[in-house]
């Protein structure tokens, strides 16, 4: 628990709330949809697993543009 006391929680609150809220709104849209630039599954596990810079990968290289 000590290191969880040294820890500047002001500093990191809002990097953690804007990596939650990218990570969500990559998950609507890649649910949402129809097709993607590569398998799906691939992209889910991009977005969940390489934090902060996984959903922002998905937004410029993953999503079709039309």
């Amino acid at each position: 628990m000590e290191i969880l006391e040294g820890i500047n929680w002001a500093i990191l609150a809002p990097i953690v709330i804007i990596q939650l809220i990218l990570m969500v709104v990559a998950i609507f849209d890649l649910v949402r949809i129809e097709k993607t630039d590569g398998p799906k599954w691939v992209w889910a596990l991009v977005i969940l697993f390489i934090n902060l810079l996984g959903p922002i990968m998905y937004f410029i290289f993953g999503r079709r543009s039309y």
